[in-house]
């Protein structure tokens, strides 16, 4: 994963965002392997769904998720591409095994 360092992304609070396959980070920022496998897992997401419509389905699912639950961090945190993520992101074989679409396992509501 390429990772561009800059001043200006990720907006405060985040600590990368990845954009197309590409990571950005702030200056400054130390960079552990699980954000690199957390991104790498969104990048598997983005891939299987067309980029595009990766990022209109995540729009439309937050959306959905802050109006749920009326909190900007827990409407991020319970989108299911972040659920995938989070959940994934310190067992580094994950992708190994992982069948595509696995993000639906996580769109579950009641959480």
């Amino acid at each position: 994963m390429k990772i561009i360092y800059n001043n200006i992304l990720p907006p405060k609070g985040y600590i990368g965002i990845n954009l197309f396959g590409l990571l950005f980070v702030r200056n400054n920022t130390n960079i552990s392997d699980k954000l690199i496998n957390h991104e790498n897992i969104h990048t598997h997401q983005m891939k299987e769904l067309g980029y595009i419509f990766f990022y209109i389905l995540y729009i439309i699912e937050f959306i959905f998720r802050l109006i749920q639950y009326r909190n900007w961090d827990k409407a991020y945190r319970n989108i299911s591409f972040e659920r995938e993520a989070y959940d994934n992101d310190d067992n580094f074989s994950y992708l190994s095994y992982r069948k595509f679409f696995s993000f639906i396992n996580y769109l579950n509501i009641n959480k």
